[in-house]
């Protein structure tokens, strides 16, 4: 399908209880911070203790990354919308994550949406990877997982893209607000989506509810 750019801006996140889950364990999140920060403090130790050698750019880039997100995954943790859960398949690799939403209102309530997040070694002077994993009939989502949100944009003509001011906090909201306060019907990626909005709003629920229950349990 054509894709369209998105007009959305996003601000800061909403005032909203928040809770700081790791795949539902929060004990998780306390091996996880020390587990990659104590590997960073070690190489650094390391590093000091060698002659000084020329580093490529890509392994400086991973270095700097990997010390943000060090912090930035803690404060994800505490701000965490208690309508979504982060989990980390390897413990040392805060770089790639899964993110599940279940929206709590609106066409998507009771859904469960799967998120793959991919943070590269540019990072931050570019956006994360975000893929949707759950098939969903979305205005902004296609049904193979292409994202419409305008934070995810390396270039922006309207100010409203990726910038290195932004963290996974940020992201992580914004993709949370894509069942809600960013669901935009005017400015669609899925134009059959919004067009079934626009043509019937009870039959485009019905859909979504269908899609929810054969793809979003």
């Amino acid at each position: 399908m054509p894709q369209r750019e998105r007009r959305c801006v996003l601000g800061g996140p909403p005032e909203k209880e928040s809770c700081g889950i790791i795949g539902g364990r929060p004990q998780i999140k306390t091996v996880v911070m020390l587990t990659l920060a104590s590997k960073l403090k070690r190489d650094n130790g390391v590093k000091g203790n060698r002659p000084s050698n020329p580093t490529s750019d890509s392994t400086r880039r991973v270095s700097v990354r990997d010390k943000l997100l060090v912090k930035e995954v803690a404060e994800l943790e505490a701000n965490l919308p208690c309508t979504c859960k982060v989990n980390f398949p390897d413990p040392n690799k805060l770089h790639y994550f899964q993110l599940i939403v279940n929206p709590d209102e609106g066409y998507y309530q009771a859904g469960k949406f799967q998120f793959e997040i991919e943070v590269p070694d540019a990072y931050n002077m570019v956006p994360p990877k975000v893929k949707c994993l759950t098939r969903i009939w979305h205005p902004n989502i296609t049904e193979n997982g292409e994202i419409c949100f305008s934070l995810l944009r390396e270039h922006s003509i309207d100010g409203t893209g990726w910038a290195p001011t932004r963290t996974l906090k940020d992201v992580v909201w914004g993709l949370n607000s894509l069942f809600t306060d960013l669901l935009n019907f005017d400015d669609p990626l899925n134009i059959e989506a919004a067009e079934h909005h626009l043509r019937d709003k009870e039959d485009f629920r019905s859909k979504v509810q269908d899609y929810i229950k054969r793809y979003a349990r």
